[in-house]
Parts: structure tokens; C-alpha cells; sequence
């Protein structure tokens, strides 16, 4: 079996040092769709340095997103990436992540999930600076295929949405070339670009990254609901549900103090597909705005 659930669980942590300036967080950035309008004051936050604040779910591609590569290449860990999906993402903040920064990452397997016919691999990257902890990531992975080893199921809860209309809804154009672009920040999976490899995994052609998507609604929400305040975010965590074609139109919507203060509760969704399940289970954990 190309996964070894016990092998995995059971190694030594891995750690590799990350580095990243302004011109990664700049590129982040307009991987996800920021600056446009190009003058807007809002959007330089974004994209130009001496003014650049950072969105949290960086984290997820700092130093070369090597959280998830590393992760694949465990111990234990052999899989095909045409099998291969990013089923859920998390990210916790400790503090506001500078604009240039260098830091080690410890990186680990808490589990493998036996789903039946396919296994959930959970990735977790813990990454800390002179100063100490940083941010946490939890990934999930789902590999089609690699189920049915007699594993633990792992959990299932779903998120039910707010039983009344969003607070905001907001919609977020994509660029046809979004993929290309956001691939240069170091996810060079072939699913994103290669239609040839895309139809060998069962699509049409590439796919955009979810993790894209994922920065896209975290800027929206931030831009939307939190005053632009970046250093507001906490925790970030969503569920894959569907995917996206670059070109299309995301649809995001939005609840405020969902379940309670301090949340902003989310779904996306595809606009130009019939609103077709693009991100779930989808909360954004923030503090209260500073002084102005």
C-alpha cells in the first residue's frame, strides 16, 4: 500500500527553514486577486512594499509552501497526484506574520483517515521565529484509492449555514491565467496548468487551486466585514466542497457573530455554475479592531 498509515504517523518530525520578503508576499497577493483597481488605497495595502500589510493565509505558501511538499514526501507517504485532492485547510495565527521573515517549520502526520475508498492524510506545520510560534497549519489530503486499510474514519462534522440571509454578499471575478499565476508561488502541480494531466485526473482542463480560492475569500472577507484589518484574523479554516475553473466568478457570503461573536461565517460558491458547493464548513475566527 503506497501509504503506510502507522510508518507516517510514527516519524520523526521534519523541519526546514523558511525564508520570505516582500516581493513573495507581494506575489501572494496578486496570486489571489489583489490590485485591482490598481490605485485604490485599499488594494496598495496589498501590493505595494512600503505600505504592505499581510494576509494571513500567506502562511500557507511562505517559504515555498512546504508545508504541504514536505508532507507528501513523508515517511510512509508514497501517493499519485492525479489521485490526489486538498480536502480542508486551517490556519491559526499567534501573531501578525511579518513582511519579511525567517523561520523553521516542524512539520508532522497526526493521522491518516481510513474514508473507504479513499484516505485523508492530516499535515500539520508549526512554524516559529526567534521570537517564538507564528502560525499553525492543518491541511487535509485526500488521496482517491488509498482507503479501505481498517484505519479510524476520522471526523465528519458539517457546519450547518445561519438560518437567515448573509450580512454581505460579495462576488470576485477570476482571471483566466489566475492558476499560472498563482502556481508561481511554488504549488507546480501539473493539475493547475496541464490539460493533459487534468484529463488523466477526471476534469476538463486545470483546475485552480483551492488554496487560491482560499486566499480569494479571506481577502474578501477581511476587505468586506474586518475594515481591511489583517492583524484581526485568528484562525482561518474551510473545507473544500467543490472545484473552480480559473475565468469563473466566485460568489461569498458572509455572516457576522455566526455562531457568536468573534466568527464570520462563510460559503462560497461558483456563480457562473448555478452556485455550484466551492468552499464549506468555512469560519474565520477574528479579534476586535484596534484603535484607530
Amino acid at each position: 500500500m503506497p501509504i503506510d498509515a502507522a510508518k507516517a504517523t510514527a516519524a520523526e518530525p521534519r523541519t526546514t527553514e523558511l525564508t520570505w520578503d516582500h516581493k513573495d508576499v507581494q506575489l501572494y497577493h496578486l496570486g489571489i486577486g489583489a490590485g485591482v483597481p490598481a490605485t485604490d488605497p485599499g488594494e496598495l495595502r496589498y501590493t505595494l512594499e512600503d505600505r504592505l500589510h499581510v494576509l494571513p493565509s500567506f502562511a500557507t505558501v511562505a517559504g515555498g509552501g512546504m508545508a504541504l511538499a514536505g508532507g507528501l514526501s513523508a515517511p510512509g507517504i508514497d501517493v499519485d497526484l492525479t489521485a490526489v485532492l486538498h480536502g480542508g485547510q486551517t490556519v491559526t495565527v499567534h501573531r501578525p506574520l511579518p513582511v519579511k521573515g525567517s523561520a523553521v517549520q516542524t512539520a508532522t502526520v497526526p493521522a491518516v483517515y481510513d474514508k473507504g475508498k479513499a484516505a485523508v492524510i492530516l499535515l500539520r506545520a508549526e512554524v516559529a521565529d526567534t521570537d517564538g510560534p507564528l502560525w499553525t497549519c492543518d491541511t487535509q489530503i485526500f488521496v482517491r484509492g488509498e482507503g479501505g486499510f481498517g484505519g479510524e474514519r476520522g471526523p465528519s462534522g458539517r457546519l450547518a449555514l445561519p438560518d437567515r440571509a448573509p450580512d454581505k454578499t460579495v462576488e470576485r471575478p477570476l482571471r483566466e491565467d489566475q492558476a499560472l499565476l498563482y502556481r508561481l508561488n511554488g504549488d507546480w502541480n501539473p493539475l493547475h496548468a496541464d490539460p493533459e494531466f487534468a484529463a488523466r485526473a477526471g476534469f476538463d482542463r486545470p483546475i485552480l487551486h483551492g488554496l487560491c480560492t482560499y486566499g480569494v475569500t479571506l481577502k474578501a472577507v477581511v476587505d468586506t466585514v474586518l475594515g481591511g484589518d489583517v492583524g484581526r484574523v485568528r484562525s482561518y479554516a474551510t473545507r473544500f466542497a467543490g472545484v473552480v475553473f480559473p475565468g469563473e466568478t466566485l460568489r461569498v457570503r458572509m455572516w457576522r457573530d455566526a455562531p457568536e461573536p468573534g466568527r464570520v461565517q462563510v460559503a462560497v460558491t461558483a456563480a457562473d455554475r448555478d452556485d455550484a458547493p466551492v468552499l464549506a464548513d468555512t469560519v474565520i475566527e477574528h479579534g476586535q479592531a484596534g484603535p484607530v
